[in-house]
């Protein structure tokens, strides 16, 4: 696999690494996590930013609203795609051709229309190709199944 691909990261990552209640989760997400930023290759959405803004207060109670609002702000930086007219017409697409549901086809097309390579997500089946991304549990495997060095 090449070395330069970028990563799409499902909202459930990014929340396992605030998330306390299961210690293995968090350990993985946040290895993952670590990998992105460090290797710069991670992508996002705003309906990924939307939903972890608005799940973090569940999964991360010891976040007050200004921490998880920094965190938004944070993985702002990973140039969330818009999510517009174009993504929604590709995710009804992705969502009849593969029987997804329509939050799991609107990433799988956002990461498409970003180039990534590869879905980070526990949501999906892991290992499975969709127009040409592949899936990829962040708790069955780390990141060196992207980067074999890292």
């Amino acid at each position: 696999m090449p070395s330069a691909s970028t990563v799409f990261v499902d909202t459930n990552v990014l929340l396992y690494a605030q998330d306390p209640r299961d210690p293995r989760k968090r350990g993985a997400a946040e290895r993952w996590l670590v990998w992105c930023w460090h290797a710069q290759r991670a992508r996002i959405s705003t309906q990924v930013l939307n939903e972890l803004y608005a799940n973090l207060r569940r999964a991360a109670p010891q976040l007050s609203v200004e921490a998880a609002r920094a965190l938004v702000r944070r993985y702002r930086l990973w140039n969330p795609w818009l999510v517009d007219d174009s993504t929604v017409d590709i995710a009804w697409q992705m969502q009849d051709a593969y029987s997804l549901s329509y939050w799991d086809a609107l990433m799988l097309a956002a990461a498409r229309q970003q180039g990534c390579a590869f879905l980070l997500t526990e949501d999906l089946q892991h290992g499975q190709q969709i127009d040409g991304v592949q899936i990829v549990n962040p708790f069955l495997t780390g990141p060196e199944l992207i980067e074999p060095s890292a």
